[in-house]
């Protein structure tokens, strides 16, 4: 009897050792999902006032989590944090990394993912793919409902906001500005911040327009209001104190210009965004050009000159990662869907043993299907050969690149419908913006420059513009008179000197002997005129 006793005593003591364990078990996972979803909170909040902390703590949840969810949402934080910082590339990295493909993502996430892509392109210039992402973000929320509905869809209507600002598209800027205000109008009054984003946005239009006492009052307004949120937002101030600096500019307030411009770039340094210290060294360099201190403006114009070529190599390489990112993803898409043929194929052949009615409708169906795979993997076979990144080559070498030859023809005649446009004249253009607005890859585009024009981009982009401001001179006398500097600013030159350069080396004389000697012939047709 006291044996048995013994023994269930001791089966007793086993089970509640094995309870506890499974207690503590259970409350270390709890612990564990709850210091997931702190960290997730924490680095949130330090996105736009400390991007590097940001940054060390999605790691930090990279490293540490099995989730897909968590790591979707900590690569979601590095592409926003990337994107403050300006480190374009990186930003796109994590953007399209393969983990937000998941089906297990939910929608909310998901759709900022989209958000954040659509930024990170327009900005590229990729404009029909920013808006690609954009409409997949709609899609998704049109058909989800959600507790961030209101907040996911007036990010999406800010995003395109920006973009027809970007694109000097203002006046339907601020026409979706007002809809989206009245649409979401409870929702704004709730959240603080989000209405501070829609006037910086609508100050920006109105700038734009050249209505600068409307664009004070949308800027002023925001400085006027205390962050109730608590959270500092460097990025949207150093974009605040730049647009204020510019307006004040635009009245000639040079020393409140100044003062503000100081203040956004007091920000963008603590972010570390080039990208945002170009914009605001240039309108610094413009403000003391405009307030004649030259030895000021020379100061920031070498700044902005040295930041313009580090920038133009970031946002290159950021378009060239872009477009071989999401070519992977549809090759990978494509075997995807070869395995699927091939299963569906396999049961087709073994229906047919005893389906024998609709053996040729599933025959026809599979053989459509199996010419579209086909055709999807030549033409992806032709996108990877346009956008893979190859490795530099010694110029001694002068391979050529092999360009399919629709391709070459398609950009050829964009370089011929750009040529009759003016957009060379935008002192920001690069290759790799163009290469954005051509959709495809600088290596591509740079090569047909080479092989049709016998130029590298910049001697092609530097003659068309010398061509106009040449035209200009021999059909508008006006311009004769005009000071070299501004003939400069007219033709898409940063500097005097820089347009001076490359207007010898084309035209085999300096402007101011060309315009003397237009001078001269023109006085001698008049007074052949008179004569006559």
């Amino acid at each position: 009897m006291v044996n048995k006793l013994s023994q269930h005593h001791s089966q007793c003591v086993l089970y509640y050792k094995k309870l506890t364990l499974l207690l503590i078990g259970c409350l270390l996972s709890f612990n564990v999902f709850s210091q997931q979803d702190n960290l997730i909170s924490k680095a949130s909040e330090l996105v736009y006032s400390n991007p590097d902390e940001a940054i060390k703590i999605a790691e930090l949840i990279l490293k540490t989590s099995q989730d897909s969810q968590d790591n979707a949402h900590a690569r979601l934080l590095l592409a926003k944090s990337y994107l403050v910082k300006g480190a374009f590339n990186e930003a796109v990295i994590n953007a399209f990394d393969d983990v937000s493909l998941l089906d297990d993502i939910n929608v909310e996430t998901q759709v900022e993912i989209n958000i954040i892509k659509a930024t990170l392109l327009r900005k590229l210039y990729l404009d029909k793919q920013s808006e690609h992402y954009l409409n997949q973000a709609s899609e998704m929320l049109s058909k989800e409902s959600i507790k961030a509905q209101d907040s996911l869809q007036s990010n999406i209507d800010l995003e395109r906001i920006n973009m027809l600002i970007d694109r000097r598209n203002s006046t339907e800027a601020l026409a979706v500005i007002n809809k989206t205000e009245a649409q979401f109008k409870s929702f704004f009054e709730s959240n603080k911040h989000k209405k501070q984003s829609l006037h910086i946005a609508k100050g920006r239009a109105f700038s734009d327009l050249t209505q600068y006492d409307s664009a004070f009052v949308y800027i002023n307004k925001i400085l006027s209001v205390k962050d109730s949120t608590q959270v500092t937002n460097l990025y949207e101030r150093a974009m605040l104190y730049k647009e204020l600096g510019y307006l004040h500019l635009q009245k000639k307030e040079f020393d409140k210009s100044e003062e503000n411009f100081f203040i956004a770039l007091r920000f963008a340094e603590i972010l570390g965004n080039d990208n945002l210290l170009l914009q605001i060294n240039r309108e610094l360099a413009i403000n003391y050009l405009a307030s004649g201190q030259k030895s000021q403006h020379k100061v920031y114009n070498d700044v902005f000159l040295l930041l313009n070529n580090e920038v133009e190599l970031i946002e290159q390489e950021a378009v060239n990662t872009v477009y071989n990112l999401i070519t992977k993803q549809h090759e990978s898409w494509v075997s995807s869907e070869k395995d699927i043929y091939q299963r569906y194929q396999n049961l087709l052949l073994a229906g047919i043993l005893f389906i024998i009615v609709v053996c040729g409708f599933f025959v026809l169906t599979s053989q459509a299907r199996k010419k579209r795979i086909k055709e999807i993997i030549s033409y992806l076979e032709i996108s990877k050969s346009n956008l893979i990144k190859t490795k530099p080559t010694k110029k001694s070498s002068k391979r050529r690149i092999a360009i399919p030859e629709e391709t070459e023809k398609n950009l050829l005649d964009k370089l011929k419908r750009f040529e009759k446009s003016k957009q060379f004249l935008n002192n920001d253009m690069s290759l790799a913006l163009l290469a954005g607005k051509f959709e495809t890859n600088t290596k591509y585009l740079s090569e047909i420059i080479n092989r049709h024009y016998n130029d590298n981009f910049n001697t092609f982009i530097n003659k068309l513009r010398i061509k106009h401001i040449i035209e200009k001179l021999k059909s508008d006398s006006n311009y004769m008179n005009y000071k070299i500097s501004y003939l400069a600013e007219e033709c898409g030159f940063t500097s005097h000197s820089s347009f001076a350069t490359v207007f010898k080396s084309i035209v085999g004389m300096s402007p101011a002997t060309f315009i003397g000697l237009i001078k001269e012939e023109r006085k001698s047709l008049k007074k052949k005129e008179n004569v006559e």
